[in-house]
């Protein structure tokens, strides 16, 4: 992405472009996955050896907080970051821990007495289950499973005869 793009990016959102912070933006925004906090760190640190794990935890948290990165909680493992910035909703892999960029549908908003008194800024939806590289080995294992289950015995209805 151009220099330029990324400064605006920092400048609009009221955040100094910082050579550290300038790093970790365009580590993400070149980045086709979502990375970890210390993918991000040994990444940047590759190019910029002055950055500190703190000095890229606190930016993550800052670009998180200005909404320009995406933070992806990932159940029982390390949160995944994205700076895509056109919307989509995320597929997370039970199995694996990957996380696969879905496209963007409007949800539909709850009822406002589901809500009560809160205040909905944005939604997002999280599909969770077993990805394109986890899903057939879950099936060729489930299957030999099955097919094993109460092999010489009765069926169920013959039993009783």
């Amino acid at each position: 992405m151009h220099a330029k793009v990324i400064k605006r990016s920092l400048e609009g959102s009221r955040l100094r472009c910082t050579p550290q912070r300038y790093a970790v933006l365009a580590f993400l925004l070149e980045s086709n996955r979502h990375p970890t906090a210390a993918e991000i760190f040994e990444a940047v640190n590759l190019l910029d050896p002055r950055s500190s794990k703190a000095t890229v935890y606190n930016n993550l948290r800052d670009l998180v907080e200005a909404g320009l990165v995406r933070e992806v909680a990932v159940e029982g493992r390390a949160a995944r970051f994205d700076a895509k910035g056109a919307r989509h909703h995320h597929f997370i892999c039970d199995r694996c821990g990957s996380v696969e960029d879905l496209e963007w549908y409007r949800v539909p908003k709850p009822a406002a007495r589901s809500l009560g008194k809160r205040v909905v800024r944005e939604c997002e939806l999280i599909f969770r289950g077993l990805c394109t590289k986890c899903a057939p080995r879950h099936a060729s294992r489930r299957g030999s499973r099955v097919r094993g289950h109460g092999e010489g015995r009765a069926p169920a209805s013959a039993a009783g005869d």
